[in-house]
């Protein structure tokens, strides 16, 4: 049952009112859609209400986070779900190649950038997210902070870092993108050298974004790296004393994706909710209400001053070729390098 969202929420919901074309769509549209996906509670809540309050359509949704794409695999055989909601393109293109997917063209999709989506209409990208590296300013001085990631495994960094570990998507995008810039010089066993010297830096490993923000915000560690939008929230909402590094190299840039999955029970109501949830107005109030940078450029006339001015630059990443590679690497990472002993899981 899908839970009423918070009051602030609630206003926008009920004014937001989107005409879902029919084009490709059957007339037999099923009475409920299941969605799985990474994003959180409360963004999945107001989503869900938005489009139950235009179509009538029930939305069943799971917060399934770093399980999401094992737990799609497992029940290939019998689809549970018709949408897969978030996660890197990474994710999707490795899970296009499994036969995942089915095929589907919502009415935006010519207005994504190609950058943002899969050239035989697999997946688009919703929301594209910058992950850049951030520190305390009251324990670092601008002087003495990191310039590039290449910077973390210096001898001064020594417990100065915290991180996500392997149950955060964005943080296994961000070190498998790391470890092909080393693998595009031919130099992957460097990469790993590189991996464990910033694993011996590191104090501690968190399973989710806000233990690794608190434990900065006590002045555990000085250093990490996060999503930007989590990043202005906390620096914003939660007046913490951040600031962001433009890495030298550039900052991973993943996207995050919507797709149909192969074989969905509920294939009309499916195609429905991706034409809605990648629309623009629905991007935009994403970025409104959860500080989420939209892939639709239509969306940044409604969206945070911050975001029209954002300026970053973005890493050099083969997202194709790190799709065939990702797993493998965060298995290796999780398994051989990063030290267990620092791994402060979720309670």
């Amino acid at each position: 049952m899908i839970k009423k969202i918070q009051a602030l929420l609630a206003t926008s919901v009920l004014a937001l009112s989107i005409t879902l074309p029919t084009t490709g769509l059957a007339q037999d549209m099923e009475e409920k859609v299941v969605v799985y996906s990474t994003h959180g509670e409360a963004m999945l809540e107001m989503v869900a209400d938005a489009y139950q309050n235009e179509t009538g359509i029930k939305v069943d949704f799971i917060n399934l986070k770093g399980a999401l794409a094992d737990r799609i695999r497992a029940e290939k055989a019998n689809p549970q779900s018709d949408v897969m909601y978030g996660a890197p393109s990474s994710v999707f293109l490795e899970m296009k190649s499994e036969g995942l997917f089915d095929a589907f063209t919502p009415s935006w999709a010519e207005k994504i950038n190609p950058l943002f989506k899969d050239t035989d209409s697999y997946w688009y990208g919703t929301i594209q997210t910058p992950v850049m590296m951030f520190y305390n300013t009251e324990m670092l001085p601008e002087a003495d902070a990191p310039k590039d990631w290449y910077d973390l495994v210096n001898p001064r960094f020594k417990n100065s870092l915290v991180f996500r570990n392997a149950l955060s998507s964005s943080a296994r995008a961000t070190y498998s993108a790391l470890l092909q810039q080393f693998e595009s010089k031919g130099e992957l066993e460097s990469g790993w050298k590189f991996m464990k010297e910033l694993d011996a830096n590191t104090k501690n490993y968190y399973g989710s974004g806000s233990m690794l923000f608190q434990a900065v915000g006590r002045k555990e560690a000085a250093v990490s790296f996060m999503v930007l939008n989590s990043i202005i929230d906390n620096k914003i909402k939660n007046k913490m004393p951040l600031a962001v590094i433009d890495a030298q190299s550039g900052s991973p840039v993943i996207t995050d994706g919507i797709a149909l999955i192969h074989g969905a029970k509920h294939p009309n109501a499916a195609k429905s909710f991706i034409e809605f949830a990648g629309s623009a107005k629905v991007q935009a109030l994403l970025a409104q209400k959860f500080n989420r940078l939209p892939t639709h450029p239509d969306a940044l006339a409604d969206s945070p001053e911050w975001m029209a001015n954002a300026s970053f630059k973005v890493m050099d990443v083969d997202w194709q070729a790190l799709a065939a590679k990702q797993s493998g690497w965060i298995q290796k990472w999780d398994s051989e390098i990063k030290s267990m002993s620092k791994d402060k899981k979720k309670k």
